[in-house]
């Protein structure tokens, strides 16, 4: 793939972008230190060369309703590409797993579950382990609180990159 040439305003852009999501092409262009034309114009060609895939809002989910959240390994029996997307097709269907990364080492998942109840949880499990996905082990691990969420800082990843 083709490496994309980004500027210190473009790391601005995407940036202001990723930190508070769509912004008003005055407040844009002011965060990035440019005028609002030629920030629109970065913009769009962020968004075309694929830099920005979505949009999304953060949400409070403790006000909406109590939830369970638990964090889970698996290792799977086999590595076989046909195994790890049969895993990953279950996933995808199941809206309870909200992230799922892939590992190397000794687990092959690390995935987000976030259920109404623990009842619930341990139903997906049970869905998990029937459905014959060729899960060798699995551990749980009840989330308790949140300590940090963020994102990456994406002036310094370029810059070491760059080295």
């Amino acid at each position: 793939m083709k490496r994309f040439g980004l500027d210190a305003t473009d790391l601005r852009i995407l940036s202001a972008v990723q930190q508070h999501g769509q912004l008003s092409k005055t407040r844009l262009a002011e965060i990035a230190n440019i005028s609002p034309t030629p920030c629109w114009a970065r913009l769009d060609r962020l968004k075309a060369a694929g830099f920005i895939r979505s949009y999304h809002a953060e949400i409070a989910l403790e006000r909406i309703c109590d939830a369970t959240q638990v964090v889970v390994t698996v290792s799977l029996t086999h590595h076989r590409k046909s195994d790890f997307a049969r895993f990953e097709a279950f996933v995808h269907a199941h809206d309870e797993f909200t992230e799922c990364v892939a590992t190397g080492g000794g687990m092959d998942y690390v995935l987000k579950v976030v259920s109404p109840n623990l009842a619930s949880f341990q139903a997906l499990m049970q869905a998990m382990v029937d459905a014959e996905l060729g899960v060798d082990r699995y551990m749980t691990y009840i989330a308790t609180r949140t300590v940090k969420t963020s994102r990456p800082n994406l002036a310094r990843l370029a810059a070491s990159a760059a080295r």
